[in-house]
């Protein structure tokens, strides 16, 4: 039995890099039925794309969310820093898919501020070269760890994260973070929006930001490659939704599907949808 929501929240999925995590990706997604997709940012990795690797469970997340659209669900992307490439195209339409670097979401008189976030980061904005040599770096951690957890659960021990740990330990990132998150809602609350939802720093949240100006709701949506977090909307009420609370179920009901295509194939076909 499908939940339904009325609207999801997906960032970071980086398809096309090791530690995408695309099959619990489809997982949760066959287990909603949302009346709208908001993917903000980085879902597919144009940093670090290689032709030569982009798995099969991989276009099943864009074919998935193709025919998500084809059902007249609207599906917004919002272009974040590793599919930057796809800003030139900002605001066209392809069919039910809008593609955009920002979304205002409006629900009864609340309206969310929805963005990616690496405007937030000088790294990215100034020295673009050192931002993906980290993002790089990033994906060969992963990579390291995906091994590291293997042999941990093969001597029956807990899995263990070596990027949130090195983010818990560093107190530069730890600070990057909250000024990230205390940026980002004061800039909501000046502009007299109710909430604020961003990607990009890999953090799920969902709380309360008060200044002396006013308060808003801040939310992060997380990540597909370590946190497999999205944020969720029913009645207007927003909760984040971590895939790790419900793995047993959801990794048993994933319906296997019938996949014929080629990732040229499938830029053809987003391509006709602009048409």
């Amino acid at each position: 039995m499908k939940r339904n929501l009325d609207v999801v929240v997906i960032s970071d999925v980086h398809l096309g890099t090791f530690g995408c995590k695309a099959q619990e990706l489809l997982a949760y997604l066959q287990s909603i039925n949302p009346k709208k997709v908001i993917l903000n940012g980085d879902i597919v990795d144009i940093w670090n794309f290689k032709k030569s690797y982009f798995p099969e469970a991989h276009l099943q997340i864009i074919s998935y969310l193709l025919n998500l659209s084809e059902q007249g669900i609207p599906v917004i992307y919002i272009t974040g820093n590793h599919d930057e490439l796809l800003r030139k195209f900002t605001t066209m339409r392809f069919g039910n898919i809008l593609l955009t670097d920002k979304y205002m979401l409006k629900q009864d008189k609340k309206v969310a501020w929805i963005f990616h976030g690496d405007v937030f980061d000088a790294s990215i904005q100034h020295s673009k070269w050192i931002a993906k040599l980290g993002g790089w770096g990033y994906d060969k951690l992963i990579q390291l760890n995906y091994f590291i957890n293997k042999c941990l659960e093969f001597f029956g021990r807990e899995r263990y994260s070596l990027s949130q740990k090195i983010k818990n330990s560093v107190k530069k990132a730890v600070k990057h973070i909250n000024d990230f998150e205390q940026t980002a809602a004061e800039l909501a609350i000046e502009n007299e929006y109710d909430y604020v939802i961003c990607g990009h720093i890999h953090q799920p949240q969902l709380r309360k930001v008060k200044t002396d100006k006013g308060t808003c709701i801040y939310m992060n949506s997380g990540d597909w490659i370590e946190n497999l977090s999205a944020l969720e909307c029913v009645d207007g009420n927003w909760s984040v939704f971590y895939f790790d609370e419900h793995k047993q179920v959801l990794m048993q009901n994933l319906e296997e599907i019938e996949f014929n295509y080629s990732l040229d194939e499938l830029i053809v076909s987003i391509l006709n949808k602009s048409k």
